[in-house]
């Protein structure tokens, strides 16, 4: 259909819903003479007359009340659909996906998101937690979470959350067995706790830094997980010696269930960063979504 006939089928909804002349030609923002010439264009184009008109009245024939039938609803669909985007901008709504890691989501993405949900109810977050480096456009995600230096370079970076330090702990029940280590490469002696990588298919090697000189441990065990939670709660149970987040540990450690040992060596990770691929064309949930993480970094 072209916009010809689209425009004069509009105008002789306006008409025949009206059943006047004047009243359509304000409606539509025209005068009714130009009005008029529209309305015998389209009869003309059609082949048929599609109202009667009087010096008092306006009506439909039956060609026109046929027409009228036919697509007043579905103008009417067009005009609903149109009038819930323009709610959409008043009241955003709309899907979030997004692919974080477990320390991530629990410290800052479920946080914010309480708070986004609670003020936009109509906006949907679903987020993934996966250590493998996923490819957010092939896999349909709005956005990802990742320490900063996982980013890649080609992504459009938010910080979201400050640096923090990584430390080694285990429970006071393990090291009456066994005796803590006094340098990183002590460790090579111990039951460690490991964290398994998707993306490399191995296990992370755990990161030290002391008076500039950094170093990395490959460690060892008979227990190995893909989510901290699973490796604090073996810590806990006195399982072994394992690495992590130490706002992750604060709580068991002021409460004696954790021992911290390493202090000299322990790291300093870079803060988590929120990246996408773009600026252009973001959706009003993914533009507040942003801003509710903005104030972090």
């Amino acid at each position: 259909m072209n916009r010809e006939n689209i425009s004069d089928l509009i105008a002789f909804l306006a008409v025949a819903r009206e059943r006047n002349f004047t009243r359509a030609a304000a409606q539509l923002g025209i005068s009714q003479p130009a009005l008029s010439r529209t309305i015998r264009s389209l009869e003309t184009r059609l082949g048929v007359r599609l109202l009667t008109r009087s010096t008092r009245s306006v009506a439909p024939t039956e060609a026109g009340e046929r027409l009228l039938k036919t697509v007043g609803p579905l103008f009417r669909e067009i005009d609903a659909g149109l009038n819930t985007l323009s709610e959409l901008r008043e009241k955003p709504a709309g899907s979030i996906r997004i692919t974080s890691v477990e320390h991530a989501s629990d410290t800052i993405l479920v946080p914010a998101v309480a708070r986004l949900v609670t003020q936009y109810p109509d906006i949907r977050v679903e987020i993934i937690n996966d250590y493998a480096l996923a490819d957010i456009v092939a896999d349909r995600f709005d956005a990802g979470v990742r320490l900063g230096e996982q980013v890649a370079k080609d992504m459009i970076a938010l910080r979201i959350g400050p640096d923090f330090p990584q430390v080694v702990v285990a429970a006071p029940a393990y090291f009456t067995r066994h005796p803590a280590p006094v340098i990183p490469h002590d460790l090579t002696g111990h039951a460690c706790i490991n964290m398994r990588l998707p993306t490399s298919g191995g296990v992370w090697t755990w990161p030290f830094v002391r008076d500039g000189h950094e170093l990395r441990v490959r460690t060892e065990g008979a227990l190995t997980f893909n989510a901290l939670s699973m490796i604090l709660s073996a810590a806990l149970e006195g399982l072994g010696v394992t690495y992590l987040p130490e706002d992750m540990v604060r709580d068991h450690l002021e409460a004696g269930r954790l021992v911290r040992v390493l202090e000299d060596w322990s790291t300093i990770m870079t803060g988590y960063h929120l990246y996408y691929p773009s600026r252009h064309q973001q959706a009003p949930a993914f533009a507040i979504f942003l801003e509710a993480l903005r104030s972090r970094g």
